[in-house]
This record gives structure tokens, C-alpha cells and sequence, in this order.
């Protein structure tokens, strides 16, 4: 994830040979039929990312547009040879994470052209070489600044812990658009920023949050699991990602900014029905104008944070819906001031 993904010859000469009509995968055209889909996750479906893209395909299970089955808990290693047995047993479109396999994921793509690969990246997307591959992350840095707007207005230290997994370019700019939304409501707010390097060890993030409200925090940015668990433990408050944990936690989760995978999947399939699946960036679709994200209802918070700031909140989802105001998005790894 740290090295620029370079494609090799064979898989430019595979992809080149599938360019050389249209440029588009002439995968579903007018066809009627579920379309055969498998899900690879390199963690339990459980965990919170994956947790929402799963819980689209299920939806679009129930609605009859496709025939869907995973595979949680594949290495990155193995990632590659899980790919080419969905391939070969008929799978129309994969769906899953390649953050840790990127080159070798893409070599797959290459080898199946008639194969739609839809695919969490932190690259873009290579038409050249993959024209079957379109990426998407979620992108929803627009509700993860609304959300820090209520973390500083219910900050009273003013220290806020963060614990992150990776700091990869998509989970940096979470954590920046949070931050910038903290400083609308607590300007001198001072972070306490971690990652644990990993993606799912709750004891990790447990342990990296405590010793962050050992130290003073006492709202914490919980981007992984296990750190709403030790704001709980230590009475502090927790603002959650990517899905909503109030109810598991309902003295602690004050909001959440939610991941919506739903557009991201239907603007996939529509393409695929229609003849039409092209390597494309789809983290566009993550965007809180696309239905993408969004900030949850504050449930057992009601009426605790103060009415201007909810006025805030809703002032500047109409203007990031809008298109009249524009959450900054910086890439940069985050760091603790």
C-alpha cells in the first residue's frame, strides 16, 4: 500500500486484447437474470467496512438483482487464488478489498476480462490494463466533519483521542474532515492520534484508547471497534464510524457517520445490466450528495447536544448537498498536536 501499483506486460496485453472493441465489458447487456456475484473479505463480514458492503449485497439479493455468496477471512496471500475460483466457477462480479493485494488482485482482473471486478483500492482505477476493474473507498469525509462538529461541542477538556487502523490516504482524510469539524465548535481543541495497524484487533484499539483518556481525552474518534468499548468502560464519550453502534452503546456513542454501500453496488449493477461496466472510480459515490454517507440520528443523545449546534449540522449538510460548501479532503497521515 505504500508502493505505487505498476502493471505488468502480460496483464497490459490480456487487458489490451479486451479494449479492442469498445472499451467497455459487454458483461450483462438486457440480460435478466440475478447476476452470479461473490463477496471477498480479508476479515469477518462483521467487521465495520465490510459490514456495509455485505449488507447491500444482501439487499440486492432480496431484491432479486443478484446471486450472492462470500468468503470472510481471506489472507492476502491467498486473495488471489480465491478470485480466480469464483472466476472459474461463473461469478459475473466480485466485490471486495484489495488494500493489501493490489498488484496481484489486478493480475486476476486481467486474466478474466469478462469478469466485473469491483474492488476497495486505494489506487485508481487503470483502464489500460484493467478495464474490468472499477474502485471505490468510503468516501464519506462529509459525515465524518459533521460529526466532528458535535464531538467539539461535547468535548469539555478539549482533548480528543483518535484511533485509526492504517493511515492510509482513506482513512486520513476520515479522521481530517472529523478534526476540521471539531475545530467549528472547539477551536483550540487539541488530538491524540494512533493507528494500530490492523483492521480488526478490538484489544489493540481498547488498549491505544485507554491510555488516550489516561492522558485526557474524553470524547473519542473510534474508527475501529474496541475503542467505543473503553469510552464505556471509562465513562467517556465515543463518536462511531462507518456504522451506527448506539444501541450496543448507549450512554457512550453520542453519532456516527455512516457508510451507505447501497448507490456504490447500484451504480455497479445498472452498468453491468446495461452492457456498459468500465474501470471507473465509484468513491464518488460514497459522497453524501450520492446518498453515500450520512451522520445517524442521535437516538439516546437527543436533546443532549445543544440545539445551535444540531442547527450547525444541519446548515451544512444542506450545503455540502447543495454543492455549496465543500469538505476539504487531505490525504495527509494525521498527527497528534
Amino acid at each position: 500500500m505504500t508502493q505505487a501499483y505498476r502493471p505488468s506486460r502480460r496483464s497490459v496485453l490480456l487487458s489490451g486484447a479486451a479494449l479492442s472493441l469498445s472499451g467497455l465489458v459487454p458483461l450483462r447487456a438486457l440480460a435478466a437474470d440475478p447476476i452470479k456475484t461473490a463477496g471477498i473479505y480479508t476479515v469477518p463480514v462483521e467487521q465495520q467496512w465490510v459490514s456495509r458492503i455485505h449488507q447491500a449485497a444482501e439487499a440486492a439479493k432480496a431484491a432479486g438483482r443478484i446471486d450472492y455468496t462470500y468468503t470472510e477471512n481471506v489472507a492476502n496471500t491467498d486473495y488471489p487464488r480465491v478470485m480466480r475460483e469464483y472466476c472459474e466457477s461463473g461469478v459475473k462480479l466480485i466485490v471486495g478489498e484489495i488494500f493489501g493485494a493490489e498488484a496481484e488482485a489486478r493480475e486476476v482482473a486481467a486474466e478474466y476480462p469478462d469478469v466485473a471486478f469491483l474492488l476497495g483500492s486505494s489506487f485508481m482505477p487503470d483502464a489500460a490494463a484493467n478495464p474490468n476493474l472499477a474502485v471505490f473507498d468510503n468516501y464519506i469525509q462529509d459525515a465524518s466533519y459533521l460529526s466532528g462538529i458535535i464531538a467539539g461541542a461535547m468535548t469539555k477538556s478539549g482533548n480528543i483521542g483518535m484511533v485509526g487502523g492504517f493511515p492510509i490516504p482513506e482513512v486520513n482524510r476520515l479522521m481530517h474532515a472529523f478534526m476540521a469539524g471539531v475545530r467549528e465548535t472547539r477551536a483550540d481543541a487539541k488530538f491524540q492520534v494512533s493507528f494500530i495497524g490492523s483492521w480488526f484487533d478490538p484489544p489493540k484499539a481498547n488498549e491505544t484508547a485507554i491510555a488516550m483518556i489516561d492522558a485526557g481525552a474524553d470524547v473519542l474518534y473510534a474508527e475501529r471497534f474496541g475503542v467505543s468499548d473503553a469510552a464505556k468502560e471509562r465513562g467517556v464519550l465515543a463518536i462511531g464510524n462507518v456504522i451506527d453502534t448506539q444501541a450496543d452503546y448507549p450512554e457512550t456513542v453520542v453519532a456516527s457517520a455512516l457508510w451507505h454501500f447501497e448507490p456504490t453496488l447500484n451504480a455497479a449493477l445498472d452498468a453491468i445490466e446495461g452492457g456498459a461496466f468500465k474501470a471507473d472510480n465509484y468513491g464518488v459515490y460514497s459522497f453524501m450528495k450520492a446518498g453515500g454517507c450520512s451522520l445517524a440520528p442521535l437516538g439516546s443523545f437527543e436533546g443532549k447536544v445543544p440545539a445551535e449546534v444540531m442547527a450547525t449540522v444541519a446548515a451544512k449538510e444542506a450545503a455540502i448537498k447543495d454543492g455549496s460548501f465543500t469538505v476539504e479532503i487531505n490525504d495527509e497521515e494525521p498527527k497528534s498536536s
